[in-house]
């Protein structure tokens, strides 16, 4: 027959007499009735009130702005070129035999001793860009037909075209300037014709056509 051993598991198993010693350590700062937590929150939000701390994110975008301005700034050269519009600069050598060069983009500039028959360009440029027409007469019998963009931005490089014509019936851009209605009734391509062909008849055009004191319009019976 077994022995049932039961133990009190509610008292512990050393003795009961032997002194328990519990050790407290107390900051200054609960003596002093300060909550530690408290001060660590506030320690924490003066931090991020910092100057020296503050989100840089903003300022790293200002050289963006400024190299943007920049990039849009208006050139104080042709500023002044479209606050004297319709005046260009070179209206004074209108009629006076010169050497010129009239440049042009993607290709040879064209050098010329000449006459500039007559200039053209608008009133205004509310929007910052124009164009500007020139006819030169060369002393050895050509024309030259240029056109010139321009846009007051910095960045935005001016456009320049320009073609020659050739009055010989064998030279080749007078006869790709021909159409074939004018071939068919063969009459003799005229500068004024190609002068038609290179700057069509915007407005711009015909007020450059009436200063050359031509006859532009198509008559009808």
């Amino acid at each position: 027959m077994s022995t049932e051993r039961t133990e009190n598991l509610s008292e512990p198993r050393g003795s009961s007499h032997l002194p328990v010693t519990v050790s407290v350590s107390v900051s200054d700062d609960e003596k002093n009735g300060t909550d530690t937590t408290h001060k660590d929150a506030a320690s924490k939000d003066t931090s991020s009130k910092d100057p020296l701390s503050k989100d840089t994110s903003s300022s790293d975008t200002t050289p963006d702005k400024q190299r943007g301005s920049a990039a849009s700034a208006a050139s104080p050269a042709k500023l002044r070129m479209q606050g004297q519009l319709p005046a260009l600069d070179d209206d004074a050598d209108v009629g006076v035999e010169k050497e010129y060069i009239v440049t042009r983009d993607g290709k040879a500039d064209l050098r010329f001793s000449g006459v500039l028959l007559a200039s053209a360009a608008p009133d205004s440029a509310p929007e910052g860009h124009w164009e500007e027409y020139r006819i030169y007469h060369t002393s050895g019998g050509k024309h030259v037909f240029s056109k010139v963009g321009r846009n007051v931005l910095e960045k935005e490089q001016d456009s320049h075209e320009a073609e020659v014509f050739d009055p010989s019936p064998s030279s080749v851009p007078s006869q790709l300037i021909r159409s074939a209605r004018e071939i068919a009734r063969a009459r003799p391509l005229t500068w004024m014709d190609a002068a038609i062909a290179f700057f069509g008849y915007e407005p711009l055009a015909k007020v450059l056509y009436r200063k050359l004191s031509v006859t532009f319009e198509e008559e009808i019976t």
